[in-house]
């Protein structure tokens, strides 16, 4: 997945409009984008376009965190996953599984002890993505600075990828005017290794594509390695570069990325 849209569980106009964008992932808020005199009506909203609709993207709900109710009002429906917030210890995703066994959970880490216990929080077997509330983090840290967010970035990386699930889609630029802004902060996290990114906006998802999409020098050489050293072996490129099965994955994931499927990659890390 390279882009997602948060909508407002208590919007239920926007619903189909947001899957008509064309986003990888559509997110139903029910927390933080719902007030709490809406959060009843937010909730029966959601499950009503549940029941009747089945949405060729991804859909996630997300919960309010330690919210029995949301969760019991989910139990029994399908085509839908669970985001769960303020993640800061795999029991909280027990709770989540308990009601809703074998529906997918994306867990926020939003606090500084979340990212401390990263790496157990994506060990859990319901657990197939991890995701970073930077937001949140931020106000707790008293910081919003690059270092700082850079620095959770990569102690997610590392969690997700050593627990076998993908890398993370970097949280929500919250300036939605400022396209610029979220140019030059997708591009940083792209560089650290995350792919994707969640909007709260239509406008962004384009800019938010364009950055993940690769280059045709990316292509290029991704095409190159595979038929390289696909097969394993040490090769040298056309442009002088030595080449090994070490790249391979990263050739792939490249090509992945531009809608090719590639058959057979060995370095593919199971979910453990």
């Amino acid at each position: 997945m390279i882009t997602g849209l948060y909508v407002p569980g208590d919007r239920p106009d926007r619903f189909d409009k947001a899957v008509a964008t064309g986003a990888d992932l559509v997110i139903l808020d029910l927390e933080d984008a719902v007030a709490p005199e809406r959060k009843a009506f937010a909730r029966d909203a959601v499950v009503a376009w549940l029941v009747d609709r089945a949405a060729e993207c991804v859909v996630q709900v997300r919960v309010n965190a330690g919210d029995g109710d949301d969760l019991a009002a989910l139990r029994g429906l399908a085509g839908f996953e669970v985001r769960l917030p303020k993640v800061e210890a795999p029991s909280e995703v027990d709770e989540v599984a308990a009601v809703l066994p074998g529906v997918p959970v994306t867990a926020l880490v939003e606090s500084a002890l979340g990212v401390e216990r990263a790496a157990r929080i994506a060990g859990h077997p319901a657990v197939t993505r991890l995701g970073l509330g930077e937001s949140d983090l931020a106000s707790e840290l008293g910081t919003d600075a690059d270092a700082v967010l850079d620095h959770a970035r990569v102690r997610l990386l590392y969690a997700a990828r050593a627990a076998g699930l993908p890398p993370p889609m970097l949280s929500a630029y919250p300036a939605i005017a400022d396209l610029a802004g979220l140019r030059a902060d997708t591009e940083r996290g792209r560089r650290l290794g995350w792919v994707g990114r969640v909007a709260v906006h239509p406008t962004q998802l384009p800019v938010i594509a364009e950055v993940f999409r690769p280059t045709e020098a990316e292509r290029r050489w991704a095409d190159q390695v595979l038929a390289a050293v696909g097969t394993g072996g040490v090769a040298t490129l056309p442009n002088g570069e030595m080449v090994d099965p070490a790249m391979v994955g990263r050739a792939r994931a490249i090509l992945t990325r531009t809608g090719v499927t590639p058959q057979g990659d060995r370095h593919h890390l199971p979910k453990r």
